[in-house]
């Protein structure tokens, strides 16, 4: 199992041969409509919003799914480690309280909080606005059953669609970044608030789970308007669903009447660390990279088009007779028109963790740091049987980036449907 820690040990061939990925999307950029200010696409990060502009925590909705993407995201992946159902239900009205608090408003001192409180005096983030903080709480396939258990009574209430996410080719998946019984990620415009929000929700949950794995993530500053850019330098989000389409999200990414009650108006959440080769990604000329993709570098516009939401041309072919959009291009293999219309909401960030040491076996044996980045893989959709999966199992085998990019981690969490005052995220599961 090949991991990516600064020991971590894997052959240039192998990591560039057995790659898989989902890097630098397709998906879409129309407007969205951000809660209280003006719309912005959802690869693009609003300029004409003001710190203090709050995200509503409670609502039909979980915050974090359809809103508009904030500068920083930081998730966490926790196992459980009490089995009383009583336990989980104080960890869940706990963690919906403490994010309701901080989404409402800045972080304040409290002269009458208890001082062994966990949390209650960090002073990480006081004074600063909440920034457009949310925070989005999933529910992983093992908190209902683990090695054939039904550890708390809950496994009948198990949605069906909440499965084992099959290997896919060129996974290279650790364990240590794989699963996870419970699943929280915290967003905002200011870096400082993710990290404050992050590490109250941490110890918040720690009397009753410890943190598995975990991935911080970023989004580039693009002017207003326009889609943001990947690590590979490509606009990343051209045609996603535009969340303020709500007939295409009840579609494709609200769960319905097929869920159980407790999980309808949610989602799924499909999450995947994806390493990006960038030094081999960045010695290929221009040319060659248009043609993975199937896009423009510079506008984003598909392959013999002129702007970048121009539809795409997959039946239109060069002056030799080829495919003007090679078969296997991202942006081809990505269309819904090739998956039979399956559509996504993609929320992906980059990240950078550092650097990793990488083996190389030619010229001579040596050892070569490179960089450990690439791209924080993130969807929601109403079914990840009929969404991601469908989607990927094929372009995990043909698609032209597999050479450049390599999922190391995984998850999927069903994300209940948001709470109201007084409730808390998850609370009809124990109905």
């Amino acid at each position: 199992m090949t991991t990516f820690s600064d020991n971590s040990v894997l052959s240039r061939r192998q990591f560039l041969t057995r790659s898989s990925t989902v890097v630098a999307s397709v998906a879409a950029s129309a407007s969205l409509l951000m809660t209280g200010t003006a719309k912005a696409a959802p690869h693009t990060i609003a300029q004409d919003c003001t710190p203090a502009i709050t995200e509503p925590f409670y609502g039909r909705h979980q915050g974090g799914i359809a809103t508009a993407m904030q500068r920083h995201s930081y998730f966490v992946a926790f196992d459980l480690t009490t089995d009383k159902k009583d336990d989980l239900i104080a960890l869940l009205r706990n963690l919906s309280r403490s994010a309701a608090l901080m989404c409402s408003g800045p972080a304040r001192f409290d002269p009458h909080a208890n001082p062994d409180q966990p949390m209650a005096q960090t002073g990480v983030a006081v004074d600063l606005p909440a920034s457009r903080l949310t925070v989005t709480i999933g529910l992983g396939a093992t908190l209902f059953e683990k090695e054939g258990k039904d550890r708390y009574g809950l496994a009948g209430k198990r949605p069906a669609a909440l499965i084992e996410l099959p290997h896919f080719a060129g996974d290279q998946l650790d364990p240590q970044r794989t699963g996870g019984d419970l699943g929280i990620q915290v967003c905002a415009d200011d870096i400082q608030v993710v990290e404050y929000a992050i590490r109250r929700m941490a110890a918040v949950a720690a009397p009753y789970a410890v943190m598995r794995w975990a991935q911080s993530g970023f989004a580039g500053n693009f002017p207003h308007g326009n889609t943001a850019r990947n690590l590979m330098g490509f606009k990343d989000g051209t045609m996603n669903i535009d969340p303020d389409d709500k007939d295409t999200m009840r579609r494709f990414v609200w769960v319905g009447e097929e869920g159980p009650l407790w999980l309808r108006d949610g989602s799924y959440m499909v999450i995947r660390p994806v390493r990006i080769s960038l030094e081999h990604w960045d010695a290929m000329k221009q040319s060659f990279q248009e043609q993975t993709f199937g896009r423009q570098k510079a506008n984003g516009a598909p392959l013999g088009g002129q702007n970048e939401h121009d539809a795409l041309k997959l039946d239109a072919q060069d002056a030799s007779g080829m495919p003007l959009t090679p078969d296997n291009a991202h942006a081809a293999m990505a269309a819904p028109e090739n998956n039979d219309g399956a559509q996504i909401l993609r929320r992906s960030y980059s990240y950078d963790n550092g650097i990793a040491r990488i083996a190389e076996r030619w010229p001579p044996w040596r050892q070569a740091m490179m960089f450990d980045a690439g791209l924080l893989f993130q969807c929601y959709q109403r079914d990840p049987r009929t969404g991601f999966v469908k989607l990927f199992d094929r372009m995990s085998k043909f698609d032209m980036l597999n050479q450049f990019a390599t999922h190391i981690g995984s998850g999927l969490f069903a994300c209940p449907a948001g709470a109201a005052p007084g409730e808390f995220v998850g609370e009809k599961l124990f109905a």
